[in-house]
């Protein structure tokens, strides 16, 4: 065998793999992000039992706006971009949750 027919089948080897590759990259992103929609609605809630819509209602209003672009997102099959609405609604929130926990007096 010749020096560069190695050389072409290593370079066709690499592409397949490259793009093989890429396509499960892919298709990871194009499903729809069920968990990071559930983990964005119960980190709202638990937020809001908290207290955060007296003590931290702007981050609460944030990350429900955050999660309806989520939803809204979702519904148009914009996957990647209702991940990324549910992982910041879901961060807002945590953010809303921990603001209520410091500003909440601790029962006795």
């Amino acid at each position: 065998m010749r020096p560069e027919k190695t050389t072409t089948k290593v370079r066709s080897a690499w592409l397949l793999l490259v793009l093989v590759g890429s396509g499960v990259v892919a298709a990871c992103q194009s499903s729809p992000p069920v968990q990071e929609m559930s983990d964005a609605r119960q980190a709202i809630a638990v937020a809001r039992d908290a207290g955060a819509e007296r003590n931290a209602a702007d981050a609460l209003s944030e990350a429900e706006a955050l999660l309806a672009s989520a939803r809204r997102n979702l519904s148009e099959r914009m996957y990647t971009q209702a991940r990324a609405d549910a992982l910041s609604a879901k961060r807002r929130a945590l953010a809303a949750l921990q603001a209520a926990q410091t500003t909440t007096p601790l029962p006795r």
